[in-house]
């Protein structure tokens, strides 16, 4: 007989909610506060989320324990493995030299610091998330970052705020399957109503973006570049999602802007070129500051030919081809047919249910841990890095060196991807996630507003787009029904919503700070992506409230 969740075991709905709350109090509070290292403040979060399961939700403490395991095991397969081999490239680019003519090229497009952030981080992160999804761009994208010379706390801010606008499509648009699924709505129409609330946001992030690094003068400065990088991914993301489907949005709005603005910058700069404060100053026209750049830098000037470059640049192409046809569904569905290795969670398949307030499936929750060690995310990028070591000449001893090399270097950020990993799933099966959703839906005529925290509320708790909207799907339709919402527009804000809680979810932090060489610094990660993270979902919230009762027009039909 499997465990029935209760959603207000303190007979209190504001007391329930308070526990519910409080695994992520610990967490956040200990990783914001900086003194405390990432993996003992998740296992802080994860020992107060079991105490409050199994003494407060009064969940059997074998489900407790099992969760947890499940939860750790999938931190570090397939979430850890991604991070892992995202790194391992990287490492092999930089020992082999060829990181540098990547680095020189990139500012060779524009030696504008701000240029380099909307090409890097968004335009080319945007594509890496539609082929790969699950924290691969923050990783490539924050590593890109710092190689080419940004300061480690911007790179990884960079990285971490551009990777919204594109993660409700995700890797090849599965987080809008997924939705559609477990609300039970035609998956066209939530793509379409995703295509009619992203496309602000694509134009706004780009924007937020440089203001981010240099303020507001810095924008005006820039700004035709901005609405280069923006409107171009908003243009194709709108007309992908409404007319084409799902699946390859992100992939075409990525490349499209990636192509749009490589070619604007070769006929435009801006007239001041910006960089950060410890750099050389630069004169205030491009003119002077090409001219001044090459007096400062001609004694250790390195001119790069195009052959050089191309040569460069080929691991990174590999890496986008590998891992856009490992997310293709008959290359993935052929690898797990003959390859994954699935078994039941022994305490926990089949023996938590749902309660009706929050799911209309009647029957236990699944839990099966999947080795899908081919068809993987993480092993695309292996094979890429093998490619690309083939490639760049890398003997297999020097191969091997930097494998082992990064998996001990990798041993804390694991450790504490899988302990951030364990407290999500405890908190998903002892339902107190589901209390924190139960709570939004008592604000009524505001539900459209907090349709969209609920989102990102279930991104930041879960790390992933895909996972709240299985989390959250139902409740969202089953309240929009009793309110009398549109559920296709509030299941959508769902997604769109969740988005903007990647930035702040404790896997993006963990990778990014990893990637830019900050393992034990992910509080002040947080604390400077953070209120980023609340305005830009507030302000989904406002569109979505908007679309209920003003713009309801723009709701899909």
């Amino acid at each position: 007989m499997p465990w029935l969740q209760n959603y207000d075991p303190l007979n209190s709905q504001f007391l329930s909610t308070l526990i519910a709350a409080l695994p992520i109090v610990v967490l956040l509070g200990l990783l914001g506060s900086g003194r405390v290292s990432a993996h003992m403040a998740a296992a802080a979060g994860l020992i107060t989320a079991m105490l409050a399961a199994v003494f407060v939700f009064h969940m059997p403490l074998s489900a407790a324990v099992a969760s947890a395991v499940d939860g750790a095991g999938y931190g570090l397969f397939p979430i850890g493995w991604i991070v892992v081999m995202a790194i391992f490239l990287y490492a092999l680019t930089v020992e082999t030299g060829q990181f540098e003519i990547v680095k020189r090229s990139v500012a060779s497009l524009s030696p504008d610091r701000r240029i380099q952030a909307l090409l890097i981080a968004f335009s080319f992160g945007a594509f890496v998330e539609g082929a790969a999804g699950f924290g691969t761009p923050v990783a490539i994208s924050s590593a890109l970052l710092i190689g080419a010379g940004f300061r480690p706390l911007q790179a990884a801010g960079m990285a971490l705020i551009a990777n919204t606008a594109p993660v409700a499509f995700g890797a090849l648009g599965t987080p809008i399957k997924v939705l559609a699924d477990t609300a039970g709505i035609d998956e066209m129409l939530i793509s379409k109503m995703a295509g009619r609330q992203l496309p602000f946001f694509s134009m706004l992030v780009p924007a937020w973006m440089v203001c981010t690094m240099s303020g507001l003068r810095g924008l005006v400065g820039v700004w035709p570049a901005v609405l280069v990088c923006g409107g171009s991914f908003a243009a194709v993301q709108f007309y992908t999602a409404n007319y084409l489907g799902s699946t390859l949005v992100d992939v075409a709005a990525g490349l499209a802007s990636l192509i749009a603005l490589t070619l604007f910058v070769k006929v435009w700069q801006p007239r001041s070129i910006w960089k950060f404060e410890d750099e050389p100053e630069t004169s205030s026209t491009i003119s002077s500051a090409i001219a001044q750049t090459e007096v400062v830098e001609k004694p250790t000037t390195t001119v790069d030919s195009t052959r050089e470059i191309i040569s460069a640049w080929i691991p990174w192409v590999l890496l986008s081809v590998c891992v856009f046809a490992w997310g293709l569904k008959d290359v993935k569905t052929y690898f797990d047919a003959h390859t994954m290795v699935k078994f039941e969670v022994p305490g926990l398949h089949h023996q938590v249910q749902r309660n009706k307030e929050v799911s209309t499936d009647s029957k236990p929750e699944a839990a099966e841990f999947k080795i899908n060690w081919l068809s993987a995310t993480g092993t695309s990028i292996f094979v890429a890095s093998i490619l690309s070591a083939l490639w760049m000449g890398v003997r297999p001893a020097e191969f091997c060196r930097i494998f082992f090399r990064t998996i001990r270097e990798m041993r804390f950020p694991l450790l504490t991807i899988a302990l951030m990993l364990a407290l999500a799933y405890v908190t998903r099966y002892s339902g107190m996630d589901a209390t924190l959703g139960l709570a939004f839906t008592k604000t009524g005529v505001l539900y459209p507003f907090f349709a969209a925290m609920l989102g990102w509320l279930g991104v930041a708790l879960t790390g992933s787009d895909t996972s709240a909207n299985a989390l959250f799907g139902s409740l969202q339709r089953i309240t929009a029904e009793r309110l009398g919402l549109d559920p296709v527009l509030i299941c959508t804000a769902n997604s769109t919503g969740g988005v903007m809680g990647k930035m702040i979810d404790a896997q993006s932090i963990v990778v990014s700070a990893v990637a830019t060489k900050q393992s034990g610094n992910e509080g002040e990660i947080l604390r400077f992506v953070f209120w980023h993270s609340v305005a830009l979902a507030s302000l989904m919230g406002l569109l979505t409230l908007a679309q209920a009762y003003w713009l309801t027009w723009m709701v899909p039909r």
